[in-house]
């Protein structure tokens, strides 16, 4: 659905109105498109920690603009599209000081749609409490500054645990790019990777890799279904057989395979291992597949209830813990969950819903250890308020005040899921394991 005042306030004359009377003006967001560059570009690289060097190398060297003490300090204007602050040699609260002067100096250096990551050492690394206190200080910062900027710019916290630093690149590589658009003041943590250092394709990380996207006949599910196959996966994609006709066309659209299935049914994980034992593991396992059921509890019947906890939260548990126990994930591979803000925050007439978002995040914690010793990750993302059909049957001043309550200002679109997804299921990001990531523009919901 198209966005209509987020059209008016980029035509120069609902722009005019916006300024006189003090409107928000969300910038539209530039998504990756095929054959853009995939990382943005200048980029200035500051910091005096442990990982200033291997971000210069993701770099050509007209792509960084290293940081001098002058850049520290004083303004510049240079414009970048880009800026990555080292923080990991940070050891106390004085030396945060150092992250004032950067961002002082530099901030209006920042070009419309640029990304900003801070690099830490997450606290519970730290050897002692001054460096401790000073990195979980990071957070607040990061979160402010994606407040601050404006103009569509996003900005994250990457903590990276000692020996976690070849982990680094697939994040790097995500938030310095289009792909996260939609993705701002995020915590993300990387310790060592569960299946060590793979050799990985940037342009086709999914190349003869298997992938499964459940709900995947429309919207956000065939978004994902797409992402993957663009970036070299055979997908089967899976829907209830009342979908049948729509799930055969997105699996043609991709290049994959249709397969029904009730995901909820007794024997749902019988049938899929029966599909697995035809044809194969899977390398990457997307729960995508949800359904609302909207009263406030007072007025919910018990099917309500119970529909959505076994769609949202009992067939991904069963279908998961069927496919570790019975080894249907590759060494490598990657299972993905779809959670909801409304999991985070609450919503008002979603007691079902939120209670089946937040035991997803529940099930990506449990099962992400259980999942490493068997080289596999479990994570989830948690999107906000995503423009689909189901979003587009929200009355008008509800569905407004959705898109406009983010540091962004407008909704997303399902490639943002979809890309957040592909990022979590890469080959190199075997160091990202039971977290939750949002997709909201950093949204004032939870926050």
């Amino acid at each position: 659905m198209s966005d209509r005042y987020l059209s008016f306030v980029n035509s120069p004359w609902g722009r005019r109105v916006a300024q006189a009377a003090g409107l928000p003006q969300p910038v539209p967001l530039l998504r990756h498109r095929s054959g853009q560059a995939a990382l943005v570009n200048p980029v200035i690289v500051a910091g005096a920690g442990r990982l200033v060097e291997q971000v210069q190398r993701l770099f050509t060297a007209t792509d960084t603009v290293a940081a001098t003490p002058a850049t520290l300090k004083a303004p510049s204007t240079v414009k970048v599209q880009g800026a990555v602050f080292d923080a990991t040699g940070v050891v106390d609260v004085q030396q945060l000081d150092a992250l004032y002067a950067f961002f002082h100096a530099n901030a209006r250096r920042l070009g419309p749609q640029s990304r900003v990551v801070v690099l830490g050492t997450a606290p519970e690394h730290c050897q002692a409490a001054p460096q401790s206190i000073a990195q979980r200080a990071l957070e607040g910062l990061v979160r402010s500054l994606a407040k601050e900027l404006h103009r569509a710019i996003t900005v994250q916290l990457i903590y990276v645990a000692p020996g976690a630093e070849d982990a680094l690149d697939s994040s790097l590589r995500f938030f310095l790019s289009r792909r996260s658009a939609y993705v701002s003041g995020q915590v993300v943590r990387l310790e060592k990777p569960v299946d060590g250092q793979v050799a990985v394709d940037w342009n086709a990380p999914f190349a003869g890799r298997r992938a499964l996207v459940t709900g995947a006949s429309r919207g956000i599910g065939l978004a994902i279904a797409q992402v993957l196959a663009r970036d070299g996966a055979h997908v089967v994609c899976v829907d209830v057989p009342q979908a049948r006709d729509a799930l055969q066309q997105a699996a043609s659209s991709v290049g994959g395979a249709a397969l029904t299935l009730d995901i909820t049914a007794a024997d749902a994980a019988a049938s899929l291992q029966d599909h697995i034992s035809q044809h194969g593991a899977f390398d990457v396992v997307v729960h995508n597949a949800g359904i609302t059921r909207d009263k406030t509890i007072a007025k919910m019947s018990e099917d309500a209830w119970r529909s959505v906890l076994a769609v949202n939260l009992q067939a991904p548990l069963q279908l998961s813990q069927a496919l570790l126990d019975h080894q249907g994930v590759n060494p490598g591979g990657r299972i993905i969950c779809v959670s909801s803000i409304s999991g985070i925050a609450g919503n008002l007439g979603q007691s079902n819903y939120a209670t089946s978002k937040a035991g997803v995040i529940g099930l990506v914690q449990a099962l992400a250890p259980q999942a490493a010793a068997q080289q596999v990750t479990v994570n989830a993302v948690a999107p906000g308020f995503i423009e689909t059909r189901m979003t587009a049957k929200i009355p008008l001043m509800i569905r407004e005040a959705g898109r406009r309550m983010n540091s962004l200002s407008q909704g997303g679109q399902p490639i943002d899921v979809a890309e957040t997804i592909a990022w979590l299921a890469h080959p190199a990001s075997g160091g990202v394991n039971g977290q939750v990531v949002r997709v909201c523009g950093q949204s004032l919901l939870g926050a």
